[in-house]
């Protein structure tokens, strides 16, 4: 009887995180040569392993930042299916850092109170949970409506520019403080968390690494700044959820998710 009640705590908490996919764009390499080809792999799942492709049509936008602080809409006709995990190639035609976005259009999710309690405790949205105890709603069904909005850095050759805080103007949006390839194990990186091009307070952020077997969870200040040690080299994530009750009827709550991934030597 405990193996089969076991097995079914199993299943349950599996079927809750699967419903909350975080959404990262990962490089095979973030140091590239100038002159170049870049393969981003789009991960819909972890930042491991992508649980389900993302299709072109559910785009809202492509964004591509270019060393000398360019701000263009690629077309991405590479774009592409393997398995789980949609993918693209980028060509590098100068030195410096590069910052690729996409943003994604509103979707939409119905969830049981368990369900969703789970979600939020599982994904980094305690806030609201706390605001659902309170307000004695933990056995409240939701409706949620929900985007994401993501971002890599990389480098291309020797040089370092500053077209890595260039903003995209996304509903939400992480812009590092300085550029990560100037700095080292072991020192810090800032983030500022943005949402509709203003800062976040007090908002949730949670870093981690390949190379590190529990993620950072940080709060942001009144500007919206987050401060995370560089503990371990390798590919690095940033990512936080904006949630909120929602104003459009219909919907009981609208969330907005960001990340931003790049890499330390």
């Amino acid at each position: 009887m405990k193996k089969i009640l076991f097995v079914v705590c199993l299943i349950c908490l599996f079927s809750v995180v699967s419903n909350a996919h975080d959404l990262f764009l990962k490089l095979d390499d973030y140091f590239l040569v100038e002159k170049s080809k870049a393969l981003v792999k789009v991960l819909n799942g972890t930042f491991q392993n992508s649980d389900g492709a993302v299709k072109l049509e559910g785009l809202r936008d492509i964004s591509l930042v270019t060393p000398d602080s360019k701000l263009i809409h690629p077309e991405v006709p590479s774009w592409r299916r393997e398995n789980t995990t949609s993918l693209f190639d980028l060509e590098t035609i100068q030195s410096g850092n590069y910052v690729i976005g996409i943003s994604t259009k509103f979707r939409d999710i119905e969830l049981k109170a368990k369900d969703f309690n789970g979600y939020l405790e599982h994904d980094g949205i305690p806030d609201v949970l706390a605001q659902r105890k309170a307000e004695g709603e933990l056995n409240k069904d939701v409706k949620e409506k929900y985007s994401k909005h993501v971002k890599a850095i990389f480098q291309s050759g020797n040089l370092h520019t500053d077209s890595f805080k260039l903003h995209l103007n996304y509903p939400v949006e992480i812009i590092p403080q300085q550029n990560p390839y100037v700095l080292k194990t072991g020192e810090n990186i800032e983030v500022q968390c943005l949402l509709d091009g203003k800062p976040i307070n007090n908002q949730l952020v949670v870093a981690g690494c390949d190379s590190l077997s529990k993620p950072l969870e940080v709060r942001t200040n009144t500007k919206g700044i987050a401060s995370f040690p560089l503990k371990a080299s390798g590919k690095w994530y940033v990512k936080f959820i904006y949630m909120e009750p929602s104003k459009e009827p219909g919907f009981n709550y609208e969330s907005k998710w960001a990340s931003l991934t790049f890499a330390i030597k």
